[in-house]
């Protein structure tokens, strides 16, 4: 005998209707798990007419797009098909219970090995905005790198005017010779290591360059239009000055953070650093095409790749215009390659947005207080060999409180999981052993100390930071990410920290929440 289907009724109609919408709002809620596969690979790629066998992620470069929203879970499978170990960084995501999918090798991670994968995976936490991707061992991310490029949740808007395109600009470097080779070099030497060729916009270094006419990125806007210009800086150790000839933009987020809008015509950004900007278009075709520049700000001794890579901001023509041949072709000013006083005010106006939704919430007690002294230092030459470093006699070395990190053979946070002794330590300095002037004249030692130390705090520590540059071997301008977390910073200064003075503006800005905008 046949059994029927009850057609439901009304009240069970409802019932299945708000279990429907239950749904949509806990998928809201909880976003979209994104599923990507990266393939580590060779490629052939020429820039200055030299061709060279670089590392790629899917043979792009630079690497493709990894999109997703905030609160969505990202999966990303990462197969090595190089002989080089490799692993990716995800640089600024919040790693919250997800410290093993951060990338750094012999950090979180054992690197991947060749013909081996890994699967990375984390959910993305109160971030949005515009963040980097990068191989995270020795010098791979030269060539290894691509956006992040986190959308706000669904229903949910920018807290600025809504753009009428979103681009995304990286900056980078060319090398004519591998970089690895140049690294291990260095490594063996001590010496500083040779500068890169060229910059590039988006892998093209521009026509300023000999043999690179043709390389050049061209970004097409119409008149009248608001653009969202999504700018990385993927270089390895320089600061870019980046500016639009005839054009200001408004700086609306940094490192994944909305921050207080603010114009200006040129900017500065750091290694691995983010900047979102809105480029307003002039109202009608300007008969001129605008010069992209990007050159580095750099304070320190040595040498460096004082070169300039260029793009062109070119505006769709008008049926009456058939040709861009004859347009004038206008050129930017940037700041001298050692404008600090420009590179203070600049960072000094980034501001926390701090509304109601995006909040500031600095923490108001500190339970741990740390002071690091961040610089350069030497180590003494192997016995029967002869290094390139100060005197010939040592070679470079970066340390904090005379620190200089050691990797080991196991990763740390495998290390700590599985209890295995004897792979790093935990009595890092918080605290520089031996005080001196930091800004002034150095200490007759140079020598840094070597291990693998660490400092472990109780969860949920809120943590009080400064971080003091020296002049030993030359002060040099170089930017500090903390993996996984982030961070207010609440002043910055020249000369020697003096808690007795400097602390009493740092409370002021605190208790204003006027914070600088949180960095990652």
């Amino acid at each position: 005998m046949a059994t029927s289907h009850p057609i439901p009724s009304f009240p069970s109609m409802a019932m299945l209707f708000s279990f429907f919408v239950l749904l949509l709002l806990l998928e809201n809620v909880a976003g979209e798990t994104r599923h990507y596969t990266f393939n580590i690979d060779y490629h052939n790629v020429t820039r200055l007419c030299h061709t060279r066998t670089i590392l790629t992620v899917n043979r792009q470069f630079p690497g493709p797009r990894l999109v997703a929203r905030e609160g969505d879970r990202v999966i990303v499978k990462v197969v090595n098909h190089i002989s080089n170990n490799v692993s990716i960084h995800w640089h600024g995501i919040r790693q919250l219970t997800t410290g093993w999918a951060d990338g750094p090798s012999y950090v979180t991670q054992c690197p991947i090995q060749t013909n081996q994968s890994y699967i990375y995976n984390f959910t993305i936490t109160g971030q949005r905005g515009t963040l980097l991707w990068h191989a995270h061992i020795s010098w791979l991310r030269a060539t290894i790198y691509g956006p992040i490029i986190i959308l706000p949740k669904r229903n949910e808007s920018y807290p600025f005017v809504k753009p009428h395109k979103e681009v995304t600009i990286l900056f980078g470097e060319w090398f004519n010779t591998d970089p690895e080779a140049i690294i291990s070099q260095a490594l063996q030497t001590g010496a500083a290591p040779n500068v890169s060729d060229a910059y590039t916009i988006n892998s093209l270094p521009g026509p300023l360059y000999n043999c690179s006419s043709k390389d050049t990125y061209k970004l097409k806007v119409k008149p009248g239009k608001t653009y969202l210009l999504r700018l990385i800086n993927a270089a390895l150790n320089d600061e870019l000055f980046f500016s639009i000839a005839n054009h200001t933009v408004t700086v609306v987020e940094g490192d994944a953070i909305y921050t207080k809008p603010f114009e200006t015509d040129k900017l500065l950004i750091t290694p691995g650093q983010t900047t979102n900007v809105l480029l307003k278009t002039k109202p009608e075709f300007p008969n001129a095409s605008f010069l992209m520049a990007a050159r580095p700000y750099f304070t320190g001794q040595g040498t460096i790749d004082n070169s300039t890579t260029v793009g062109i901001l070119e505006y769709e023509h008008p049926k009456h215009h058939k040709s861009s041949k004859n347009l004038t072709l206008l050129q930017p000013t940037l700041p001298p390659i050692n404008a600090t006083a420009f590179v203070a005010n600049f960072t000094g106006k980034f501001r926390s947005l701090a509304n109601a939704k995006f909040p500031a919430n600095v923490p108001k007690t500190v339970d741990k207080k740390f002071f690091f002294t961040v610089g350069l230092g030497t180590s003494p030459c192997p016995q029967n060999t002869t290094c390139q470093g100060p005197n010939n006699s040592s070679k470079f070395a970066a340390s904090v409180n005379n620190m200089s990190f050691a990797l080991p053979s196991v990763a740390i946070l495998q290390a700590y999981y599985f209890g295995q002794n004897g792979v790093y330590t935990t009595d890092f300095p918080t605290q520089p052993l031996i005080p001196f002037n930091y800004t002034g004249t150095p200490p007759n030692n140079t020598n840094v100390m070597n291990g693998t130390r660490t400092v472990v705090l109780p969860f949920n520590t809120s943590v009080e930071l400064v971080m003091q540059d020296t002049s030993i071997l030359g002060a040099e301008s170089h930017p500090l990410h903390l993996h996984g977390y982030n961070f207010f910073v609440v002043g910055q200064g020249f000369g020697n920290f003096d808690p007795n003075k400097d602390m009493d503006s740092l409370g002021w800005a605190a208790t204003k929440s006027e914070v600088a905008a949180t960095t990652v």
